[in-house]
């Protein structure tokens, strides 16, 4: 083999070599791409569910209570509600009121996790379609139906 034909054969392999590196790194890093969108972004394809659940859910307006409380509570407190009464608080999604409104309520991203591949792929794959009990616990649980007098809800989505 000459010198030519040796220098393409390496290059192509060093090519074929950083192709494969740049699939592997964006195919393990698609879940950390995955973000909040809102509520609003799920109704064009689901639109029973979302207005069912708009119209029913009490969770689809929970902001009204952080609203009313909010003037009485000191930072952290108010954070505390953040955690079960907005949609993705700490977890990339809501930040304030002012900057991420979309996010203000309990949402379908908060059973169903982050929305952006899935409005983008239409891929069912892309989204939790079935949330899991623990999903529900996070707030549902025992020191919050003791603190707050509510019951836990298992079934509660309203679609």
């Amino acid at each position: 083999m000459n010198r030519a034909a040796c220098i393409k054969k390496i290059l192509l392999t060093v090519f074929f070599c950083l192709f494969q590196i740049v699939i592997a790194h964006n195919y393990c890093h698609a879940a950390d791409d995955k973000t909040y969108i809102g509520s609003k972004n799920c109704e064009p394809c689901h639109e029973e569910q979302y207005t069912n659940y708009t119209k029913y859910s009490k969770k689809a307006h929970s902001w009204d209570s952080v609203a009313i409380m909010k003037p009485k509570l000191k930072k952290a407190e108010l954070e505390k509600c953040y955690e079960c009464h907005t949609t993705g608080y700490k977890e990339g999604g809501f930040k304030s009121i002012e900057s991420t409104p979309e996010l203000s309520d309990v949402g379908c991203e908060s059973c169903h996790g982050p929305g952006s591949l899935h409005a983008e792929s239409q891929d069912p794959q892309d989204i939790v379609a079935k949330p899991s009990k623990g999903t529900c616990t996070k707030c549902h649980n025992s020191e919050r139906i003791q603190d707050f007098k509510f019951k836990p809800l298992i079934f509660s989505g309203a679609h």
